[in-house]
């Protein structure tokens, strides 16, 4: 019997343990991994949500760096922290969407061991043409693909560049030539040079040259068109369907964290998403708001882990 009231006692006190740790959150500063470098958009993001949640929190929250081999680093030493809610993570299409279907032997699981908070801002991929192509529309660019070899540039091997140009491929039936640059500002100069006709990128690369008549934006991967560029159709409006490709970036803590710690920092991150000086920020960096609850940002994680596995296995990439 003893034994017996031990064991409950012992069973409560573990039930209870998350709660109180959650009633008492946060007692110290907070940091947040950014697993990119200072400065790129993930970055940005995270310093607006850091401030932001400092002042609502009243605990310091930090934006810590940690880059390296396109975020998986970061993303590891996320996923291996303490469930307190004192570490969270800056989670992307690269590290949570593209990179598990590149990286099979990733040191973390994106769906198993993270606990997603809060999706924050989405931004589309935008097709654009060279000037001296002669092309001005997604049904051009399928024509012309049927008569000439066309080349199109991306930010490198598996990026979110490349591999939004396989699926256009994929679902036109059409054949193009990869050429990967270094980045996307090398792939853009070539771009503009004639030395590619075709190039995809993401909106806030693509509005600057857009906007300056250096290239042609010919389509938006997406099922609704960008308000930062209204004038340009999405590829579906112009009759080929199924090519999405949307780069995002999101907040998630490691997993088994409490949940109502979670649902705290996911409830306050929707309260800041409401914030016209951060919608002002976010409208800046070319970013439309996400405001995706912690269960709709956990199955459009499992949505696009499936989405983008198909793409990587259907164009044969292979990252050495």
């Amino acid at each position: 019997m003893l034994d017996r009231r031990l064991f409950l006692a012992s069973a409560a006190s573990m039930a209870v343990a998350p709660l109180a740790q959650a009633q008492t959150w946060p007692a110290k500063p907070i940091r947040i991994i950014v697993p990119f470098p200072a400065g790129q958009a993930t970055d940005i993001l995270a310093r607006l949500m850091a401030d932001q949640l400092t002042k609502a929190l009243g605990q310091q929250v930090i934006a810590e760096n940690r880059p390296g081999a396109g975020g998986q680093i970061g993303a590891d030493v996320a996923a291996k922290a303490a469930p307190d809610g004192y570490t969270l993570l800056m989670v992307t299409i690269s590290t949570h969407g593209i990179g598990p279907a590149l990286y099979p032997k990733l040191p973390y699981d994106p769906q198993k061991d993270f606990a997603p908070i809060a999706n924050i801002g989405l931004t589309p991929q935008v097709v654009m043409a060279s000037l001296k192509s002669g092309i001005a529309s997604v049904p051009q660019l399928i024509a012309k693909a049927k008569t000439s070899e066309l080349f199109y540039g991306s930010s490198g091997n598996g990026s979110a560049s490349h591999l939004a140009v396989e699926m256009l491929k994929n679902a036109a039936g059409i054949k193009l030539t990869h050429v990967p640059f270094k980045g996307n500002a090398e792939a853009q100069l070539a771009l503009q040079g004639g030395d590619i006709q075709i190039l995809s990128d993401a909106v806030p690369g693509a509005v600057g040259p857009v906007r300056a008549d250096k290239v042609k934006a010919i389509g938006i991967a997406d099922e609704r068109r960008s308000p930062f560029l209204p004038d340009v159709p999405t590829i579906a409006e112009q009759g080929l369907y199924g090519v999405v490709a949307v780069g995002w970036i999101g907040l998630s803590a490691p997993a088994r964290t409490p949940e109502p710690i979670l649902d705290r920092i996911s409830a306050e991150v929707m309260r800041i998403l409401k914030d016209p000086d951060v919608l002002e920020k976010l409208k800046g960096l070319s970013f439309v708001p996400a405001k995706e609850s912690r269960q709709e940002f956990e199955a459009y994680i499992a949505i696009e882990n499936t989405k983008w596995r198909k793409i990587v296995q259907d164009a044969g990439v292979k990252i050495e």
